[in-house]
């Protein structure tokens, strides 16, 4: 059993022969002992805001894989709700919202609530911190600004984010109010999970491939920057991922620009590109396709490999490019690791 963090060695720059493991999404759907705990439930942010099951469910990877994180069990939009929008689950359909329409809807919302709404979150992280082995990190998390955003708008998911999209080309204005209102939120709520004691941060910017080149400074770089800046400023030098998903050649500029500490790379990210450009800059996460690991066997093998020796000449987490799809057979977990480690 590995007695010292390896996924924190790797965040401080060190290149390590096996790399540390933990996998987006590892608490989730595809283990039975999850779908046990998410039953008993009264929905699924009735599972985020109960401690007990919160922590349950962070834990039962780490019991069933010894991966080296653990990430907190939470959603993204935890924060539109502390802000004090209407959000709720509906089973089969996802995530809804009351959506954000105009200035009224953003004058409504609020950051003085999140600390008070988000107190059993950060009662989670004390139970994880009891229970959690001495050589696993644990990761807290936050959706970044614009894909919070687009929910925010949207009132749910969306394949075009035309409603999110309108606001912020045709009331610019609005749209900056709530961008600035989710900037102090997020940093707040992620300066209480340092409180509450995880060790490392991450920040998700699933939409980010959805904007040009000039949006994408506005609402993925610009507002990860900042919130960088107010992390650190109460925690100097604590470590923070960045992952916009799908950015393309822009992670150069998110990474340089930003100030995050490493780059969650997505599954269409060149291994040679990460490995020459973005590894030479800064640690790289990533970025088994789900798909692959869903499907398994050998095909699965030869992917683990050729991303770890490209990836190994620099420092690496090993990860996938995006969750841990919900039909993924456990034993493909078991099998990935055993890839990796050689066991």
């Amino acid at each position: 059993m590995m007695t010292e963090k390896n996924f924190m060695k790797v965040l401080a720059g060190e290149s390590l022969p096996t790399p540390p493991i933990w996998l987006m999404r590892q608490a989730g759907r595809y283990l039975p002992e999850y779908r046990e705990v998410r039953a008993s439930a009264d929905g699924f942010l009735d599972l985020c805001y109960t401690p007990e099951k919160a922590a349950e469910v962070t834990l039962q990877p780490i019991r069933r894989y010894d991966l080296d994180a653990a990430i907190l069990f939470s959603d993204i939009l935890v924060v539109p709700d502390a802000l004090g929008q209407k959000v709720w689950f509906v089973e089969g359909e996802g995530p809804k919202l009351d959506p954000i329409t105009g200035g009224s809807d953003v004058a409504a919302l609020s950051t003085s609530w999140v600390r008070q709404r988000m107190a059993l979150v950060f009662e989670t992280i004390g139970l994880i911190k009891k229970d959690l082995p001495s050589h696993v990190s644990l990761i807290g998390f936050s959706g970044a600004p614009w894909t919070v955003a687009t929910y925010m708008i949207e009132g749910g998911g969306s394949r075009d984010f035309a409603k999110a999209k309108a606001m912020l080309f045709e009331n610019r204005e609005c749209f900056d109010a709530m961008l600035e209102i989710l900037i102090e939120g997020t940093a707040d709520y992620l300066i209480a999970q340092i409180e509450a004691g995880v060790d490392a941060l991450q920040i998700f910017d699933t939409w980010a491939s959805a904007l040009d080149d000039d949006e994408f400074d506005h609402c993925v770089i610009q507002p990860t920057k900042r919130i960088v800046e107010i992390v650190r400023s109460a925690y100097p030098g604590f470590p923070i991922i960045g992952f916009p998903r799908g950015a393309g050649v822009n992670y150069v500029r998110y990474q340089e620009e930003t100030g995050v500490t490493a780059v969650s790379l997505d599954t269409g990210v060149s291994l040679d590109w990460a490995a020459s450009v973005l590894q030479k800059k800064t640690p790289v996460q990533g970025n088994l396709d789900p798909q692959l690991l869903l499907a398994g066997g050998d095909g699965l093998k030869t992917r683990v490999e050729r991303i770890c020796e490209k990836l190994s000449g620099g420092p690496h987490i090993f990860n996938l490019g995006h969750g841990i799809i919900k039909e993924t057979p456990p034993e493909h977990v078991s099998d990935l690791i055993s890839y990796i480690r050689g066991s």
